[in-house]
């Protein structure tokens, strides 16, 4: 593959690479320097604090207990000296009332009075900073009982200011390392790149009057002279190289002329056998085309067959239980003209007859359920028409035609819809989508796996219905995953399996709706498979409720 990278030159790789590393190292040496320094200087300045707090605790504990203001005012003024302390307030604590007090203060030169802080004190036991300030509170204590508070207010201009001192002072050494790093690098590309461009222009030489007699100078610099030894080597290589490519290029003149008569030869027998294969390709296409066919019919051939199954037992039931009741009337009747009927044998008789409608009705209903919901399948897979319908419905429908299938087995479907959702797309090939993913699950997931799950999510977004059908069985394998959905595919050849079931979901899905379809799958960890399509959205006036749980 050709490199797209812009060219770049060895002298400005070398400056730019060395002036780089030099400014890293220096930005990650000034900078964790800096931050120490900071941090160092910013913990002496709390500790001044909590000193200047210490000393004016324990001299203000007797100026409190002797309630003697004007002597601790004396006391405080001897802090003018001090420019960090901009303001110190004293507050006294009323034993009886346990409230603070304002007692005296201080405030630095063209410090105005500050405001007490009665109700912050007992909450700075911490310095805290902000607005370019730093406030401290300690309690006044004397054998245990708190006498007062001390407040400190300290400026941080002094701090700031430092801070500013060292930021221009890292900038001047950054600035100085990297013009001493530039000037040494400019010497040092001088040294590697003077032999370079001597070497460059025999090289060039070499390229434009294509003779490669020449060789290429010594240099004192020893890795420099390795690598014109290894090109003048090169050279003498290519040399001899190029005169017996003049020798062979004479015998591949005379071989050239025999493969053309080959060639000739050949081509007319591969035109034939083109048109042979061609017309074998298209008789394939329609035999494939009629078996894809005859694979849906079986299906549903397959579904009829349980269908059919399903709905005997119900009649069957309301058939047996009409009969009965049928005898239990011949008996009454009988005992009615015989003038021997008794109120116990017409209530037993009218309870029965309660018990077998109640049976005949239940099974009735069940077997017009079943019917129903398998007439609506079979309309829905022969049809290709576009119409609105409800899409839990519609898997309600599928499930149930194929309840034959599953009631003999212990798996488990959820289905994840929204009961209301409509749209106007095909049910018909959703409708054999569905079947075919689920029979495939039956057949070759579970095919050890005595209790599986099968989880289908549906949703809508963007005008794009999305289908995500999930199940924990025994997964595909990795040979067979590429080819899943390629006709006559399948993990159960000489079993029954004709390998064209996921090769009309894909016909369906990608033809049919004019979606697209993804497979994900591990061995052992089941299938994951990404159906979406387009779609209209209908209207949501219709409200349907899920009949059918699997």
């Amino acid at each position: 593959m050709t490199s797209t990278a812009a060219p770049t030159s060895i002298k400005n790789s070398l400056i730019k690479g060395i002036l780089f590393i030099c400014g890293l190292s220096l930005v990650a040496s000034l900078s964790i320097s800096t931050w120490l320094d900071i941090k160092a200087q910013q913990q002496r300045l709390v500790s001044q604090l909590y000193t200047y707090a210490e000393i004016i605790s324990f001299n203000a504990s007797t100026s409190l207990l002797a309630d003697d203001a004007e002597m601790e005012n004396n006391r405080l003024r001897s802090f003018g000296g001090e420019s960090m302390l901009l303001t110190i307030h004293l507050y006294r604590m009323d034993p009886e009332r346990q409230q603070l007090s304002f007692f005296s203060s201080y405030n630095g030169p063209d410090v105005y009075p500050y405001v007490p802080q009665l109700e912050r004190v007992t909450q700075l036991h911490e310095p805290q900073i902000n607005n370019g300030v730093i406030e401290l509170a300690k309690p006044i204590m004397q054998e245990g009982k708190v006498l007062g508070y001390v407040y400190l207010r300290g400026g941080l201009q002094q701090f700031v200011g430092y801070v500013q001192h060292r930021i221009m002072v890292d900038i001047a050494i950054f600035v100085g390392t990297l013009l001493l790093a530039w000037w040494t690098s400019r010497r040092l590309q001088r040294r590697i790149t003077a032999p370079l461009e001597s070497l460059l222009s025999v090289v060039q030489k070499i390229a434009k009057e294509k003779s490669y007699q020449h060789r290429l100078p010594l240099t004192d610099a020893v890795e420099i002279q390795l690598l014109s030894r290894a090109i003048n080597n090169m050279l003498g290589k290519i040399e001899n190289q190029i005169n017996k490519l003049k020798d062979a290029e004479q015998e591949n003149r005379n071989l050239n002329q025999q493969l053309e008569q080959k060639i000739n030869e050949r081509t007319l027998a591969l035109k034939s056998s083109n048109q042979d294969l061609l017309n074998t390709l298209a008789t394939l296409h329609q035999y494939q085309n009629q078996i894809v066919e005859t694979e849906k019919m079986a299906s549903l051939g397959q579904m009829v067959a349980g269908i059919a199954h399903e709905v005997n037992t119900p009649i069957g039931l309301g058939v047996t239980a009409s009969t009965l009741m049928q005898d239990r009337l011949a008996e009454v009747h009988k005992a009615f003209e015989e003038k021997k009927l008794t109120a116990s044998q017409l209530a037993k008789f009218l309870n029965d007859s309660h018990e077998n409608l109640s049976i005949i009705y239940r099974n009735l209903e069940r077997a017009a359920n079943l019917i129903r919901s398998f007439k609506q399948v079979a309309v829905d897979q022969s049809n290709e028409n576009q119409r609105e319908f409800n899409v839990l419905q519609l898997v309600d429908e599928v499930l149930l035609s194929l309840r034959p299938n599953l009631k003999k087995t212990k798996h488990q479907i959820h289905i994840h819809c929204d009961p209301n959702l409509n749209i106007d797309s095909k049910p018909g090939p959703m409708n054999q989508i569905l079947i075919n993913l689920v029979m495939n699950s039956l057949i070759h997931a579970f095919d050890h796996i005595e209790q599986g799950q099968i989880d289908i999510w549906i949703k809508v977004e963007s005008n794009r219905c999305f289908i995500h059908y999930k199940d924990n069985g025994c997964g595909v394998p990795e040979q067979i995953k590429k080819r899943i959905f390629d006709p006559f595919v399948t993990t159960k050849r000489g079993e029954g399996g004709s390998g064209l079931g996921m090769h009309l979901v894909y016909n369906l899905v990608t033809q049919a709706l004019g979606g697209k379809i993804n497979l994900d799958s591990e061995l052992d960890k089941g299938i994951d498979i990404y159906i979406d399509f387009p779609i209209t959205l209908a209207s949501q006036q219709l409200h349907y409720q899920p009949t059918v749980t699997i």
